[in-house]
């Protein structure tokens, strides 16, 4: 018999760490796992030298520090107009996948449903699980990925406790626009929902698209929890500093389950962040410029090397379709890949419940273009060079 508990039997390791694992055993270039080859900007790394070297080194109160949850609270007026208590109304987390968890483990219920956008970001899935709800899952297809109002309506049932909504949108690149987002907001206010939106990517637009967060609707500031990040706009995916902001009830649930699993982490990188955010938008604006560029270099030369490939609006990555080239599936693809050219990418599949239903993920794979220009160019040059038929 396993020793595993059956909540964690069978999950493995993640896919992102079996193709990280697969590029550095093969010195392919790995455009798979979504994080950027530089570093944040250099005042925020200073502040944290200076938190470190001026004894913030001990525990943080659970919540965070007083300055970044202030930070938090000014950085969503000032970019949103939304008003936040920052001692009731924020908390800080281990990087927004500790803000997923402790919102679904501290609002979710065994038997609850979830209605989640899919393909989804994987840690939904599992603590979904964890939590011992019940996935329902609303697909976005190619090539437009948008959500259906009618699906989402379908997904509902009287067993559904919260909508799990991630815009700008990881893996598909799509930014929802003003229709989805009153779909959404329809659907939660006619059936009392819960909405908590993972919000990572929301400087991270392209082509004058800008985030619009949900809570800013009419009726759902009281029933948003509102999930983010200092990780992609700021370059400091490592330091993993996130938060939940809305209202104090739903602020609370997470800070009561998040108390269970690192209690606080990050003391002097939380100071830091906190100065970062109160720099304004000029870095993250900058990133996302040079990210748009990137877009375009690496959606640019997955087409020239026969890729069917899919423009994405926002975030770190585009999509491809590799069934025109023969293969039966994007992981069988991606697992030849490294030997074939060199590359490393991201099977979709594994973010659906079911890749082979209509209009799913099967064929699907993903791609990250939060790299330099040069290794953009080296995995391009790779890719144009190798046979990628199946």
């Amino acid at each position: 018999m396993s020793p595993a508990a059956r909540r964690v039997a069978g999950m493995g390791a993640t896919i992102f760490a079996e193709m990280s694992a697969l590029a550095v055993r093969t010195g392919a270039v790995n455009l798979g796992q979504g994080f950027p080859d530089t570093d944040g900007p250099p005042e925020i790394i200073d502040a944290a030298v200076a938190a470190l070297r001026g004894g913030a080194n001990q525990y943080a109160p659970g919540p965070g520090v007083p300055a970044l949850r202030q930070a938090i609270a000014r950085h969503q007026q000032r970019r949103y107009g939304i008003d936040l208590d920052p001692d009731r109304e924020v908390v800080v987390t281990t990087g927004c996948t500790e803000a997923i968890a402790g919102a679904l483990l501290g609002l979710v219920d065994p038997g609850d449903e979830v209605v989640v956008l899919e393909p989804y970001y994987d840690s939904y899935t599992a603590m979904i699980d964890f939590a011992g709800g019940v996935r329902r899952p609303v697909t976005l297809r190619a090539p437009e990925f948008r959500l259906d109002p009618a699906e989402l309506e379908a997904a509902v049932s009287p067993r559904t406790k919260l909508i799990l909504l991630n815009t700008p949108h990881n893996p598909t690149g799509r930014v929802l626009d003003a229709a989805e987002l009153a779909a959404v907001a329809r659907v939660a206010i006619e059936h009392d929902l819960i909405v908590v939106t993972d919000e990572v990517y929301e400087h991270l637009t392209f082509d004058g698209r800008r985030h619009v967060p949900i809570s800013t609707l009419p009726g759902m500031a009281e029933r948003t929890l509102t999930l983010s990040s200092a990780g992609k706009s700021w370059s400091v995916t490592g330091w993993k500093v996130g938060w939940a902001t809305g209202p104090a009830e739903l602020v609370a649930a997470v800070t009561a389950a998040k108390q269970w699993l690192t209690f606080t982490s990050g003391s002097p990188l939380q100071p830091a962040v906190a100065a970062a955010l109160d720099t304004g938008d000029g870095f993250p604006t900058a990133v996302a410029r040079d990210l748009q560029a990137q877009r375009d270099q690496l959606v640019a030369g997955l087409r020239a090397a026969g890729l069917t490939t899919y423009l994405p609006e926002g975030t770190y990555f585009a999509t491809t379709d590799v069934s025109g080239l023969g293969w039966a599936s994007g992981g069988d693809f991606c697992r030849a890949l490294p030997e074939r050219a060199g590359v490393v990418a991201i099977p979709s599949e594994v973010f659906y419940d079911d890749p082979d239903a209509p209009g799913s993920g099967r064929h699907l794979v993903r791609w990250a273009f939060c790299k330099r220009p040069d290794v953009i160019a080296e995995a391009v040059r790779r890719l144009g060079d190798a046979d990628l038929r199946a």
